[in-house]
């Protein structure tokens, strides 16, 4: 089967397994030129392919390869753990009206370990996860519908995140949606093994999924453009 992509070099597993081990400045510079011709040359390769075929079903999440890929050096500020760099190469897709890591996306992450693939909203901010519950409180049959197909469950399973042990503020205990509406973060993901990464499969894997994933997606996104549109207005 022809593919705009034929799959990571088998160098990705073997510079991850390395740099799990030696995290450290040295070791990383002294390879760096292999992580940037055998990682991130190919990465920005697949999202490419990603983006012309995401001009089907989901064109405003196409992104640029340099805005879509995560670096890989870690932000050792506020963390215990003082390792400089991940051990994933990472992107993330998201809307052209919308910020980056501050809207629902659409993720993919390879290493040594596996491919992740993933959709949702990871880390709202207060005003953002108000105005989202306030959204499936008013769409919650929709809502549910969307997270709970069949096809959807089937490629990437159930709903999952961070989730309050009571009702949120503003929100009485019998809520239809209260299930809902107690997530502090709304992901489908799933972890597939590291040989996907290799293979001129990871393409269709990825797209397939990430079509799946839209609806939830661009749900969970119109009250962020909404918020942003209202908080534009009162500047």
């Amino acid at each position: 089967m022809k593919t705009d992509f034929a799959g990571f070099p088998a160098e990705l597993d073997i510079f991850f397994r390395g740099l799990e081990k030696h995290n450290n400045r040295e070791w990383f510079q002294r390879r760096k030129a292999i992580y940037e011709e055998k990682v991130k040359a190919p990465m920005y390769t697949l999202i490419e392919a990603i983006n012309r075929r995401m001009l089907r079903f989901a064109p405003d999440y196409v992104t640029d390869p340099g805005k879509a890929v995560y670096r890989i050096y870690r932000d050792t500020r506020f963390s215990a753990n003082k390792a400089p760099y991940k051990t994933h190469q990472a992107a993330l897709f998201y809307p052209r009206n919308l910020e980056k890591n501050s809207c629902a996306g659409l993720f993919f992450a390879v290493s040594h370990k596996g491919v992740e693939i993933a959709g949702g909203l990871y880390m709202p901010s207060a005003g953002q996860l108000s105005a989202v519950r306030a959204h499936i409180a008013a769409n919650h049959e929709k809502f549910r519908r969307i997270v709970t197909g069949r096809r959807l469950g089937s490629l990437l399973g159930e709903l999952q995140g961070e989730r309050l042990t009571r009702a949120p503020k503003g929100f009485a205990p019998g809520h239809p949606a209260l299930d809902l509406l107690r997530y502090k973060q709304w992901l489908i993901y799933r972890t597939f093994e590291p040989e996907l990464a290799a293979s001129p499969e990871i393409l269709d894997a990825l797209l397939i999924r990430f079509r799946a994933l839209t609806p939830m997606v661009e749900f969970l996104n119109e009250p962020l453009a909404a918020l942003k549109r209202s908080n534009e207005i009162l500047l």
